[in-house]
């Protein structure tokens, strides 16, 4: 569990099946492209408890890390990051936030704890990645509020590679990287 000055977060419990859920479904058109693979995996309030359940798992063994992000005043659950570590020392964050708590710093907030504790002992990362869309101003704004730094878009991958040459994704922005480096003060 982790307290910053307005938010907590913490693992989720069984009992945050409801809200977890409701904010995904409230959400679905702002997060069906960065967050897919969380959305098919949360159809329906029935598949919730599974999921959460499965964030537990991950998190006993270290494969990944899943919180939710409450505010501390009132109790309302706002979102959720996630950290997951990769090889070479490097751990990705992702994070969404309901659309009712963008643009009050809450993001910067519990960003900083996740950086936190992703070069802490429990992790041991020696670099942090973020990934969003070109497009995504804010979420850039907030990288670089927390001293990551641009690397670029990523690697567009050739239509040969692609599951279906009648894939009928909708084209996406340019997805860029976002780099923070362990120093000697993290």
């Amino acid at each position: 569990m982790f307290e910053t000055a307005r938010l907590l977060l913490r693992p989720y419990e069984p009992a945050d099946a409801t809200d977890f859920f409701t904010l995904l479904d409230q959400s679905r058109d702002r997060l069906k492209l960065s967050f897919p693979d969380r959305l098919r995996a949360v159809p329906t309030l029935a598949t919730a408890p599974a999921q959460l359940a499965a964030f537990a798992d991950d998190w006993r063994t270290g494969r990944f890390y899943v919180l939710g992000i409450w505010l501390r005043e009132t109790g309302t659950y706002i979102g959720d990051i996630c950290l997951m570590p990769q090889r070479h020392g490097q751990a990705e964050i992702g994070y969404y936030l309901a659309a009712e708590a963008e643009g009050h710093g809450y993001a910067r907030e519990a960003l900083a704890a996740v950086c936190a504790f992703g070069f802490g002992p429990a992790v041991g990362a020696q670099q942090l990645l973020i990934r969003c869309f070109a497009n995504n101003a804010r979420a850039q704004a907030v990288a670089r509020a927390l001293g990551f730094t641009p690397q670029g878009p990523e690697p567009e991958r050739p239509a040969w590679l692609r599951l279906s040459f009648w894939d009928s994704r909708p084209p996406q922005p340019p997805i860029l990287h976002f780099l923070r480096l362990r120093t000697a003060g993290d």
